[in-house]
């Protein structure tokens, strides 16, 4: 490894933290992961201890330097699960409240308190957003309303309230940065997607203090540099920040406008490259921000799917129906169908298209002749399922029209899932050599960020194929199961979409 620029990619997610040691062509020299706990403290309530966020950061960081041995790590690339909320005291850098998931729903009341107000309209216009309690702005404003004090401290500009990127940058450099990227920023409800900065309106809209927010920045640039004393004894530039869904986006090579990509994570989320004006949100889905660089903004149509790996958690701890989450595989092939068995994913509420935070997840068309590889085939049927939902309403939107899907994330390690979608989708799905897509992406925008590599086209012909699933009729897609899907969805839904 000597004279090579290595880099290091941080990808904090819901379930676990990735550290990839990397070159800056997107080779992996080492991979180091630990899991992070998840809580439900109560019904729709999802938390996380932010110290644990951060000791997992530094433990993988320290597995992946430690295998860097004398090599010098040029910089650092990070990328964060998106929308989650971490309040924390500026000076001491203390927690002051548990990170509020973004697949908490505790401010579902609140965002029915706005829409009833009129406030839908104007701030799906200028943020790209909906009213949900996936987005940031009202787990802010539900914490306030239960902890007033904390309102008051924020307002005297002694809190920081932040999605995780901007906990993490704090942390790395001892408290002298806290930055979030454009994208991140963008997650919120209090971002214009517009003008590119937070908005006062915006912010008194959820009774938000301004200066309660970090300062946000480009996705790749020197942005920060790590604090000796707060992470390794080492002093590395930040040179690039971005969401995951953003991140794996740009580790796809989706840099080019209508390039569509899908993450089969903990949730799954279909995102297309929109270029360079942002995108009328229309069907169900978001505009957002995918990354700004150069101080030049690029854009993105986006579809979230709350659960998608989390139902295969769900199957294994919570109902024990498979010993590990690799057991899904291979009871999938081990049949044909589903024996007419739908599962409908909505532990969470569902997302994109429909936005209904009422709905819950079931099992629909039982009998006696199904068994547990049933079970298990439905709950990654639905993966697929969930994903046609998505695409076709961009395509409806009339701004997209998808040919391709790239895959990356766990469950896309699964051949039955990815020739299941193909043929769902009638288009070749493309799954990607590495799986680790969102934290190749992270350190491919560090390497931008650093000089490494010079533009975004350079980064998107390092993408690397793995293996390419072609669908068995191209161009069709199958009415009649997609059908039974939409009426196995319409029987749990338990509110209305916008």
């Amino acid at each position: 490894m000597a004279g090579e620029p290595l880099l290091l990619a941080v990808d904090q997610g819901t379930t676990g933290t990735t550290c990839l040691l990397m070159t800056a062509d997107g080779r992996i020299r080492h991979r180091a992961y630990r899991p992070v706990d998840v809580r439900f403290p109560a019904e729709g309530w999802v938390e996380q201890d932010a110290m644990a966020l951060w000791s997992t950061v530094r433990e993988t960081a320290r597995e992946a330097l430690d295998a860097a041995g004398d090599a010098p790590v040029a910089a650092l690339g990070l990328t964060n699960q998106r929308e989650t909320l971490v309040v924390f005291d500026r000076r001491t850098l203390e927690p002051v409240f548990p990170a509020i998931v973004w697949q908490c729903r505790r401010s579902v009341d609140i965002c029915e308190e706005h829409r009833s107000r009129g406030d839908e309209p104007e701030l799906r216009r200028r943020t790209g957003l909906l009213l949900d309690p996936y987005f940031t702005a009202t787990k802010l404003e539900w914490l306030f309303r239960a902890r007033p004090e904390l309102r008051d401290r924020a307002a005297r500009g002694e809190l920081c309230a932040a999605t995780v990127d901007g906990w993490l940058t704090a942390r790395l450099t001892g408290g002298a940065t806290v930055v979030t990227d454009a994208g991140n920023a963008s997650r919120t409800l209090l971002f214009d997607i517009a003008t590119g900065d937070w908005a006062d309106d915006l912010c008194a809209c959820f009774d938000v203090p301004r200066g309660v927010l970090p300062e946000v920045c480009d996705s790749t640039g020197h942005v920060a540099t790590t604090h000796p004393d707060a992470f390794l004894g080492r002093s590395i530039r930040v040179t690039g920040i971005a969401g995951d869904q953003q991140a794996a986006l740009f580790g796809q090579g989706c840099v080019t406008p209508g390039m569509t990509k899908n993450t089969y994570g903990t949730g799954s989320f279909v995102l297309a490259n929109a270029g360079v004006a942002p995108p009328t949100p229309v069907h169900g889905l978001l505009g957002t921000v995918a990354w700004r660089i150069g101080g030049r903004t690029a854009y993105a149509l986006e579809g979230s799917i709350f659960v998608t790996g989390a139902a295969l958690s769900w199957l294994r701890d919570g109902l024990r129906l498979i010993e590990q989450t690799s057991d899904a595989g291979p009871l999938f092939e081990s049949v044909p169908d589903t024996r007419g068995c739908h599962f409908v994913p909505a532990l969470s509420g569902l997302g994109a298209p429909w936005w209904d935070p009422l709905a819950r997840g079931a099992f629909v068309g039982l009998t006696a002749g199904v068994t547990r590889a049933h079970l298990v085939r439905a709950v990654v049927e639905a993966m697929a399922f969930r994903t046609r939902d998505v695409v076709e309403a961009m395509e409806r939107s009339g701004g997209v029209r998808v040919s391709e899907l790239r895959v990356d994330g766990g469950a896309s390690v699964m051949d039955g899932l990815c020739q299941f979608q193909a043929d769902l989708l009638g288009i070749p799905v493309a799954r990607a050599e590495s799986t680790e897509a969102t934290a190749l992406g992270a350190g491919l925008l560090a390497a931008l960020g650093a000089g490494l590599i010079e533009e975004e086209q350079q980064a998107a012909r390092l993408w690397r194929a793995g293996r390419r699933f072609e669908p068995s009729s191209p161009g069709q897609r199958p009415a009649e199961p997609y059908e039974a899907w939409l009426d196995a969805v319409a029987r749990v839904r338990g509110g209305n979409p916008p």
